[in-house]
């Protein structure tokens, strides 16, 4: 049910199923549960490994505490939700809302080298994880693994092809 043409991005996971009508809690991870109201259908996925993504018409949604409460047009019991508990969450890349002169989206630096202020490339950028008060980009250097705090007093720049950062003394030799 999915066109596979279409890159799919993972924007979160389903949490638990909120009261009896077939409602989900579904937990963005931008941390905005607002994030995710804009949409008007969303893919879900389940499994380890996981199953291949089901389109879904979202029939409503609001923001609620952490979470955004959403529900599916074709989920309309508490019964039918928890089949749904811990499924990731996608939409198609062409659905994301469009940014502001200047952002970007952090999926986005995925591929670019990380450079310092002097030009030495400290590797290229291979993943993205989630360390709860920031991200964390994890960084390949010929098979050594990086992995440097997200945060905008380490970014000097971002250009095309690589993230200018200022690290502090010491943070990479804490890596070795």
């Amino acid at each position: 049910m999915t066109n596979s043409a279409e890159e799919l991005v993972l924007i979160g996971r389903v949490s638990g199923a909120h009261g009896l009508k077939g409602e989900l809690k579904m937990r963005p991870y931008s941390g905005e549960p607002e994030s995710l109201l804009s949409y008007s259908r969303l893919l879900l996925a389940l499994g380890e490994p996981e199953s291949t993504p089901i389109l879904h018409k979202i029939e409503r949604s609001r923001a609620h505490k952490s979470w955004a409460v959403v529900k599916l047009e074709d989920c309309n019991s508490r019964t039918e939700a928890e089949k749904l508990l811990f499924a990731s969450i996608y939409v198609y890349e062409d659905d994301l809302p469009e940014l502001d002169e200047g952002e970007f989206y952090l999926r986005e630096l995925e591929g670019r080298f990380v450079k310092t202020e002097e030009g030495q490339v400290i590797g290229k950028i291979i993943g993205l994880l989630s360390g709860g008060a920031q991200d964390i980009l994890q960084i390949d250097n010929n098979g050594k693994e990086y992995l440097i705090p997200l945060v905008p007093e380490f970014i000097v720049e971002i250009e095309e092809d690589a993230v200018i950062m200022s690290l502090p003394l010491g943070l990479l030799e804490i890596n070795a």
